[in-house]
């Protein structure tokens, strides 16, 4: 007798001849299988097949249009393990065995049929497609609990970010706005560049993290209002290092992995001349290279503490002349269809000392 597992296997019969048909439904259920559906019109077992679950098929091949043939044909995108098919047929050459093993058959029974012997094979092949089902369905199911963790990390993680970015705020709260204007055109940027959402997201959130490692800067350095001295420059620079180690733990995040290669490459020039490693051209990662020109420009445009406001002509000259050294020039030339999409971003997200400068964009 068949297994108490197998017992509400779905089987399907398709068979044209009615004794046969008959023969082969009762023995199944005289073998202990419950769910049986058998069909003498081959047109109607496809459209049920191709519609239904199943377990397992018993095919004849010699029918009318569609025969056994055809519907193996039909069925091939089916995994083969999972919903196993027995060719039950009178038609025993070599060639047509053959042609239906090719067409994704599992098992060949010649006619007339051995009911024991089917009803083993029967057996054996629910086995092993039961069997295939609950691997398919334990793989489907670790593949869920992964992408649930993977998302509760990548949360995490930008939690962590989000909380990083406040700490710079408070940090340096006189660039207001700042790195929320930088996320917000790094994702204009990449988006024009046609990179696939998810990269778009991951510059957005990563980008307003390019000056981190700013916190820990002294006070009278950050906030200077005059010129910096040689040993204060240097004491700046600093940052650049600093952010990608604070950034650089997080090693199995992509997104924490973009932030910190942003935080240790964004002064790093097209030319070469920048710092801290004296990168070139595409030596320099994208993500930096989208981020040096944003925040150069974002920075023309806004009021610091050593300087005014540039007019909108003069930045958008000054980013020009310094395309292919500074800048990408690809980039360069990006922007200029987006100077009117950056401004609006600019008076979406103000900087409050802005207010008082007639050069700068107000609400």
């Amino acid at each position: 007798m068949l297994p108490d597992g197998l017992r509400d296997a779905r089987v399907v019969v398709i068979d044209d001849i009615a004794p046969n048909l008959r023969l082969l439904e009762s023995g199944l259920r005289a073998f202990g299988l419950r769910q049986i559906k058998a069909f003498g019109c081959s047109a109607e077992g496809l459209t049920w097949l191709q519609s239904q679950p199943w377990d397992l098929l018993l095919l004849d091949l010699n029918m009318p249009t569609p025969n056994g043939f055809e519907i193996l044909e039909a069925l091939q995108g089916r995994d083969a393990s999972c919903q196993p098919i027995i060719v039950v047929t009178a038609l025993n050459d070599t060639q047509d065995r053959r042609h239906g093993l090719q067409l994704g058959a599992n098992d060949y029974i010649c006619k007339p049929v051995d009911l024991s012997e089917l009803l083993l094979r029967v057996c054996n092949t629910l086995q092993l497609s039961l069997a295939s089902q609950a691997l398919q369905q334990e793989r489907t199911n670790l593949e869920q609990h992964v992408r649930e963790r993977t998302q509760q990390l990548q949360e995490s993680h930008e939690a962590v970010l989000r909380s990083l970015c406040r700490a710079a705020q408070y940090r340096d709260n006189e660039t207001g706005n700042h790195i929320l204007r930088i996320g917000e055109s790094a994702a204009l940027f990449a988006q024009t560049l046609g990179k696939d959402p998810e990269w778009v997201e991951c510059i957005r959130q990563a980008a307003p993290m390019h000056d981190i490692g700013k916190i820990a800067i002294p006070d009278g350095i950050l906030g200077k209002p005059g010129k910096l001295t040689e040993e204060e420059r240097k004491v700046m620079s600093s940052h650049a290092r600093i952010g990608y180690e604070i950034l650089d733990d997080f090693k199995h995040s992509t997104l924490m992995a973009v932030a910190a290669e942003i935080a240790l490459c964004h002064h790093e020039k097209w030319d070469g001349s920048g710092y801290p490693q004296g990168l070139r051209g595409e030596e320099i990662p994208l993500s930096a290279r989208i981020v040096a020109l944003c925040d150069v420009y974002d920075a023309l445009r806004s009021v610091r503490p050593y300087k005014k406001c540039w007019p909108l002509d003069e930045a958008r000259a000054y980013i020009i002349e310094q395309a292919g050294r500074h800048f990408d020039p690809t980039l360069v030339e990006v922007m200029q269809g987006l100077i009117d999409s950056l401004e609006m971003l600019h008076q979406r997200l103000p900087d409050v000392a802005e207010e008082d400068d007639p050069h700068c964009p107000v609400l």
